[in-house]
């Protein structure tokens, strides 16, 4: 086996609809990053490729009846007929090592692209059910996975006890009910609160501080959350 071929690769799904905007810098700053420390990185930019979020009944074969998604999921599985562009990004999701999630934090969740990502993607019979279990049992145990998330308010609010609350509670449900519930050990998450607010400099030590977290992430093998 080559050098090459036993490269970890990470994918990288980013959900920010302007290309300037801190999120996508703290994106590309990661990629890089992450290229630096040896990995082939995969980026799937969801705006920039008008993904279609919406998981309907017309992607599938036709339904007689009640059209329940995660039995069509797994239907569509065994009978090899997901959709085209699903199997494509479910074929890459299934490659990588490593799943990064980039994102403003939007009303205290993901984005509604990046849900629908998740929604159409972490396909029942491909990542979890059918002949998979959930959580350690799910296709995607042993592989990590983190957040990389900006936000409107500033780090204080986030706190325990702060205006807004934890931040914690905040990602719970996306490190647990969704990265954990389909297999991965999911990292701590790399978080730049108020970029807006910042001064150009400021932003600059932001974007030295996901570096230098992100670096760490790749290197250390160990899960840091849950």
């Amino acid at each position: 086996m080559s050098t090459f071929d036993a490269a970890p690769t990470a994918l990288i799904v980013h959900a920010h609809p302007e290309p300037l905007s801190f999120s996508t810098a703290q994106m590309t700053t990661a990629a890089r990053t992450l290229r630096d420390a040896g990995y082939r990185v995969d980026v799937l930019d969801l705006y920039s490729d008008a993904w279609a979020p919406v998981l309907g009944r017309e992607e599938f074969a036709p339904v007689e009846g009640h059209f329940k998604p995660q039995a069509e999921q797994l239907r569509a599985v065994k009978d090899g007929t997901l959709d085209a562009t699903v199997k494509d990004h479910l074929d890459r999701l299934l490659a990588a090592d490593l799943l990064v999630l980039s994102f403003p934090l939007w009303w205290f969740s993901l984005p509604a692209i990046l849900k629908g990502w998740v929604d159409r993607v972490f396909v029942m019979g491909g990542v979890f059910g059918g002949d998979y279990g959930l959580f350690d049992n799910a296709a995607l145990a042993g592989k990590r996975a983190m957040l990389l998330v900006t936000t409107g308010g500033p780090g204080e609010s986030f706190q325990p006890g702060g205006t807004l609350g934890s931040i914690d509670d905040f990602l719970f449900h996306i490190h647990r009910g969704m990265l954990e519930f389909v297999g991965y050990q999911t990292l701590a998450p790399v978080i730049t609160y108020g970029p807006a607010h910042m001064t150009d400099q400021a932003r600059e030590v932001a974007l030295e501080n996901v570096r230098e977290a992100v670096a760490l992430a790749a290197a250390d093998p160990q899960p840091a959350v849950g």
